[in-house]
């Protein structure tokens, strides 16, 4: 009989048959069940022994059946008991392996690499590897690589790779790294705008993470170093961090975008991008610096978005534009 069963073939047979005759000898049973003499008796002391069956003493005995709800039911209960007992012991060896295998292998969750030239190679193939997300905290004096360099980038976005960036205004500020920006822009990425960012990050697909180790005023001391940094908790906070930040942060537009709630008279694309970085706080200097104007034309820009606000403030501008879905 296999191990785990409460009958085995011929038992269940036997006693189905003594059901349907409601008693019956051994030889009339056996000649039923088409089973030799010593194999019939065999399976009803089986049958016997289980509680299955009850014996009539006789000079051929008789043998009737017992209701099988008693006799396997006290059966199942006894296992049902054994296996919540087994059930409870695997799981807590399981969590004292798990306990274990995180102290074991914590060092694996966070790999240190030192060197512009390795973080630049690492933040490239982690790159060209991602099948879902890319976030970026990006701050002023890039580290590793300037926002030109990053080609792939626009190889993640044509595989379908969602791009979600923090840019530190100062690094908007910077000659040339607008232009960058707008460019990942029209590729697809969404980019916004805060004052300053706490850290550099880059969080690829939720799994990966890769953070200097190293504070920006430390930085001309040696290599630059950086933690790659697994799933755990310390990605998960990672994680929690960016999108905080990411729900605070200003919008670049670049594109006009269609919304029920749009004016007959909407913003130009120059339009929009000054105005994304006047939200954002860049000084009027720095935006016509980047944007090839002169400051009185982001004045006079100013003045017409206001007027067509309805707004005579920039306060008054930032609240219509964000009201009116402007950025």
């Amino acid at each position: 009989m296999q191990e785990g069963m409460l009958l085995d073939a011929r038992e269940e047979q036997a006693y189905r048959l003594l059901v349907g005759l409601s008693a019956a000898r051994a030889a009339e049973l056996a000649e039923v069940a088409e089973l030799g003499q010593q194999e019939t008796e065999e399976v009803l002391q089986r049958l016997q022994a289980k509680g299955l069956v009850t014996v009539q003493p006789a000079d051929e005995p008789v043998f009737r059946p017992l209701p099988p709800d008693v006799a396997l039911g006290t059966t199942l209960l006894r296992r049902q008991e054994s296996l919540e007992a087994a059930r409870k012991t695997v799981a807590s060896l399981s969590e004292e392996f798990r306990a274990s295998a995180s102290r074991r292998d914590a060092h694996h969750l966070v790999e240190v690499i030192v060197g512009a030239t390795t973080l630049r190679e690492r933040l490239r193939d982690l790159q060209n590897s991602a099948r879902e997300e890319i976030l970026w905290f990006c701050r002023a004096n890039p580290l590793a690589m300037q926002g030109a360099e990053n080609t792939e980038e626009y190889g993640a976005l044509s595989r379908g790779v969602r791009y979600r960036a923090i840019y530190e205004r100062a690094l908007i500020e910077t000659p040339g790294e607008l232009d960058s920006i707008a460019e990942g822009v029209s590729w697809g990425e969404e980019a916004r705008v805060l004052p300053t960012l706490p850290v550099r990050l880059a969080i690829v697909d939720r799994a990966t993470a890769i953070c200097p180790l190293v504070r920006d005023d430390d930085m001309s001391v040696g290599e630059p170093t950086a933690a790659i940094i697994g799933r755990g908790q310390l990605l998960d906070a990672l994680l929690a961090l960016f999108e905080s930040h990411w729900e605070a942060a200003t919008p670049v537009r670049l594109h006009h975008q269609q919304t029920d709630s749009d004016e007959p008279e909407a913003l130009d694309d120059s339009e929009r991008l000054l105005l994304s970085m006047l939200v954002a706080g860049v000084p009027d200097k720095s935006i016509a610096t980047q944007l090839g104007i002169s400051r009185r034309t982001v004045q006079r820009r100013l003045d017409r978005m206001m007027a067509l606000a309805g707004v005579d403030t920039r306060t008054g501008l930032a609240y219509q534009a964000a009201k009116r879905s402007w950025i």
